[in-house]
């Protein structure tokens, strides 16, 4: 085919604010209370009537010391706005109602650190800002939280993993660190040294399931120096890990941000340990490409850190 190619349909179309001028005016008769109608000045009004005008090729307005009439092309496009302009008001009628329904509920998947420990606190914050939003929180390791939020179950995730999980944007919200901790009739809770890496890796420990990120950070730090041995439990929940290390099940190895109330109690005691690097980094995560929007930004904005993405 040949021919011109059509102009955008911008460039031939007035814009809304441009029609619903037009349309005060044929309510009014008048330019000067259309444009206070619409909150303009009455040159900002009578200039844009004259572009709409230009753009158009038609006159739009008989104006006279007694007040504005619309020509009969005036009184036409007059009409034809009168559509357009009914049509983009159901036009945002529709989009409201669809942020309406995003914003009435929050999907939020986190790893079980985050999700017992610090999330509470940010998710009452979150209530006082969007009563009207239901929140429902899925916990889990980091990798069913990647999982969630890859299928489409979750809105915002929260990990703690070594790395932004694949298919996944992040920002670090906050830094923790892993300890050794022990029952208080442990041997290592009356050693006068700290535990060496070797140590470490060589005793078998209450653990936590692999695809957890404190399983990874472990893996991870100790992987240089022999590996972990066979563990003596693999649990599923700091909850669980934390009662079997209490019972003298043997050492474990947990988010500082979980022991609190176990170390003031001294129900546990931590073991200092050199030579190995566990400190971890905290993550906010969401699909890649879809930056959180309506309760998940804010949710994010709650955790007090600057959200930029970490890839």
């Amino acid at each position: 085919m040949t021919g011109d190619v059509p102009a955008p349909l911008s460039h031939r179309v007035p814009d809304l604010g441009a029609l619903e001028l037009l349309l005060a005016v044929a309510r009014h008769g008048s330019l000067g209370q259309a444009a206070r109608d619409v909150g303009v000045s009455q040159p900002a009004a009578s200039s844009r009537i004259r572009s709409m005008e230009r753009q158009l090729g038609v006159a739009l307005l008989d104006r006279s010391p007694r007040g504005s009439r619309l020509t009969d092309a005036g009184a036409l496009v007059t009409d034809w706005a009168r559509r357009v302009v009914e049509a983009a008001e159901a036009f945002d009628a529709g989009a409201q109602a669809l942020r309406d329904r995003r914003d009435s509920r929050l999907r939020v998947a986190a790893s079980m650190t985050i999700a017992e420990y610090l999330l509470p606190g940010w998710l009452i914050a979150l209530r006082a800002e969007r009563p009207d939003t239901a929140v429902s929180l899925l916990a889990g390791n980091s990798a069913a939280v990647a999982a969630r939020l890859l299928t489409g179950e979750a809105d915002l995730g929260f990990v703690e993993g070594l790395t932004v999980p694949e298919g996944l944007d992040g920002t670090v919200i906050a830094h923790d660190r892993l300890v050794v901790v022990v029952a208080p009739a442990h041997p290592w809770a009356r050693r006068r040294t700290p535990l060496t890496p070797q140590e470490l890796a060589a005793t078998p420990l209450v653990l936590r399931e692999h695809g957890s990120g404190t399983r990874q950070v472990l893996d991870a730090a100790l992987a240089v120096h022999g590996g972990l041995a066979q563990p003596l439990l693999e649990l599923s929940s700091t909850t669980a890990v934390k009662g079997a290390a209490e019972s003298g099940a043997g050492p474990c190895v947990l988010s500082e941000l979980a022991l609190g109330e176990e170390l003031s109690a001294r129900r546990l005691v931590k073991v200092p340990i050199a030579g190995v690097r566990l400190r971890r980094q905290l993550r906010a995560v969401w699909p890649s490409g879809h930056r959180p929007t309506g309760p998940a930004r804010d949710l994010l904005s709650l955790t007090g850190r600057d959200a930029r993405p970490t890839y």
